[in-house]
């Protein structure tokens, strides 16, 4: 059996945070959902069943909640941050899918939000 492709994802994971450019959303906050595809070699995890082998998605969402918990005015940096920590901390991840929404954006609008969406590419695994 050949993988052709293999990831781990973590879907909607909800945080409450204090991103924004007006002053009140850094008062108040709002809620947020992140989502991640995240491209890296299961074949010896399918094999040995050890954790080990594996991306831990547990050690992934506590990066991420540390990311969130950090205040910033533009999402698209709060994903970017994320994205080189990620690439940072598990070198031999190769792609990220990355989805990051406001849930209640200040825009006078009804939606079910507004956010970024990132696909990148690990270079350093070339």
């Amino acid at each position: 059996m050949n993988i052709q492709s293999s990831y781990i994802f973590l879907r909607n994971l909800r945080f409450h945070a204090s991103h924004g450019v007006l002053p009140q959303e850094r008062v108040t906050g709002n809620d947020y959902e992140v989502s991640l595809r995240i491209g890296y070699d299961l074949g010896r995890a399918m094999r040995t069943d050890d954790v080990a082998d594996t991306l831990n998605y547990a050690d992934v969402y506590r990066l991420v909640e540390q990311e969130m918990s950090v205040p910033a005015n533009l999402l698209e940096r709060v994903a970017c941050r994320m994205a080189e920590r990620l690439f940072r901390t598990y070198p031999a991840v190769t792609s990220l899918d990355l989805w990051l929404t406001k849930l209640n954006p200040p825009m006078g609008a009804d939606a079910d939000g507004a956010g970024v969406e990132l696909h990148l590419i690990n270079d350093k695994t070339d």
